[in-house]
């Protein structure tokens, strides 16, 4: 027998087993339901439900404190065919995103809904079971929300008739506050005007400076890790990881949706140390090298064609939106300013969002952030904390780029200068200036620019990238 013929055969064996398994459950489950005594249960539903509370839903009513639970039920939010196989894909991309090292799995964790009084509380809990987020919507916000009956077709029609034919479904809208944007669009606006004024060449040139850029993010995730051993949250957790991105608006769009609290110090941070980029990294990059590496020549880079500069953010856009879409819109922005530049087209918009409209944006959060930064909670003890670990977010980050940079030495014929391995964090382009002096210091002939540019711009993507993973976890 062939293998074309057995496998037909195989799924056909397999779908005869599925079928009978599926209709013997349907059987059994009516079953059940003619056998039900519905008044008698009806009457025990009180016993039922202080047993079921008691001994497996405890932190229901411990979250609910002295309020009573008139009824409870499971939620669950619409999840159909395209958001799974949305997932499954974003789960994929992120897996071949980390070479295979993490396998990624979208779970869709349980939600509970709890009525009281004239309030409903819903709890949204996290893969570990523990109640996530505790939503309290009273009774003027329940009157302006929507119950719709959902039409009973196909398998789900199937199911609730084997459970009793009074068995229907229902979608419920609840009405929520209006989260403020006003943060998200400044720092979406500032990347728009960073990427009129940047140049992807040295990028698409040289494609391994991705790889630079990615280990540049080390920082992020050290830092993630170093704060949950201080007592920070995870949102607050995520939050102050950006930092070691050296990206500030990148850090203000997280930090606004994630942790709001810390958005004053968290923003001082990331942009004081942007600042502090020229003091903060040739020390490690000095040390972490030695004389002859960090006087490597490496060889001018190619001539990147204008298709090929019009083609890259357009690419860049649609595989970021499809692996984290979270970061989309500040990569989105990014890659719309850089074709503002390519197209050679909208000049006048070129021109206003990289000079006027720039400009405007950064006085304006400039005033906002500092709006947010009272003495309540910037004069504190957690804004020092958050202070030394975005020097340490830096820090991991610079070393990061410098050691991947020298372990990609041990294998390639045409050595890289480890120093723009630096450059790999978001500060565009002082980062890379940084890493042109360094080497010059050494070698006055050598000229690191143009390639310490390709990881710099890889930074800027791998942050915002690092970003969207930090708020489809925490946010």
């Amino acid at each position: 027998m062939s293998i074309y013929t057995l496998i037909p055969i195989i799924f056909i064996v397999l779908y005869a087993g599925y079928w009978y398994y599926v209709k013997n459950k349907n059987s059994q489950q009516a079953q059940v339901v003619n056998n039900t005594d519905f008044k008698a249960e009806f009457a025990n539903a009180e016993r039922y439900k202080n047993s079921v509370l008691t001994s497996e839903l405890p932190f229901l009513q411990e979250e609910m404190k002295q309020e009573k639970i008139d009824a409870f039920n499971y939620a669950s939010t619409e999840y159909g065919v395209g958001s799974a196989l949305k997932d499954g894909v974003k789960d994929k991309l992120k897996g071949m995103a980390t070479l295979g090292t993490v396998r990624f799995n979208t779970v869709q964790t349980p939600k509970y809904l709890v009525l009281s009084g004239n309030s409903l509380h819903l709890f949204d809990t996290d893969t570990e079971g523990e109640i996530d987020r505790h939503l309290v919507f009273n009774q003027s916000r329940l009157e302006n929300s929507r119950l719709t009956e959902i039409p009973m077709e196909g398998q789900v029609k199937a199911q609730a008739q084997a459970r009793g034919n009074n068995v229907k479904a229902y979608k419920l809208s609840l009405q929520t506050d209006d989260k403020p944007i006003e943060l998200i669009i400044y720092s979406c606006l500032i990347f728009m005007g960073v990427g009129t004024m940047t140049d992807f060449g040295p990028l698409i040139a040289n494609p391994k400076s991705l790889l630079l850029g990615a280990a540049a993010q080390l920082g992020i995730f050290m830092t993630y890790v170093g704060t949950q051993f201080m007592g920070f949250t995870y949102q607050q957790s995520a939050s102050i990881g950006i930092i070691g991105g050296a990206d500030g608006p990148t850090a203000i769009f997280v930090t606004s949706r994630l942790a709001p609290e810390l958005l004053g110090p968290i923003a001082v941070a990331a942009y004081s140390y942007m600042a502090l980029v020229p003091v903060i990294q040739p020390p490690i990059m000095k040390a972490l090298t030695t004389k002859e590496e960090r006087r490597i020549v490496m060889r001018p880079l190619r001539q990147v064609s204008k298709r090929e500069k019009i083609i890259f953010p357009i690419m860049i856009t649609v595989f970021v939106a499809l692996l984290v879409p979270s970061a989309a819109p500040l990569i989105a922005c990014l890659m719309l300013g850089n074709l503002f530049k390519e197209s050679g087209v909208v000049e006048r918009l070129q021109k206003t969002a990289g000079n006027e409209l720039m400009n405007i944006v950064t006085i304006f959060l400039g005033f906002t952030v500092g709006a947010t930064a009272t003495a309540t909670t910037f004069l504190s003890v957690q804004t020092l904390e958050i202070m030394a670990m975005g020097i340490v977010a830096f820090g991991f980050g610079t070393a990061g780029g410098v050691l991947l940079a020298k372990l990609m030495n041990l294998f390639l014929k045409e050595k890289i200068n480890p120093l723009i391995g630096s450059a790999g964090v978001s500060a565009v382009p002082m980062a890379a200036r940084v890493s042109q002096v360094v080497g010059q210091k050494e070698n006055p002939s050598n000229f690191l620019l143009m390639h310490a540019m390709g990881p710099n711009v890889a930074g800027v993507i791998g942050s915002a990238i690092a970003a969207g993973v930090l708020m489809s976890l925490f946010g």
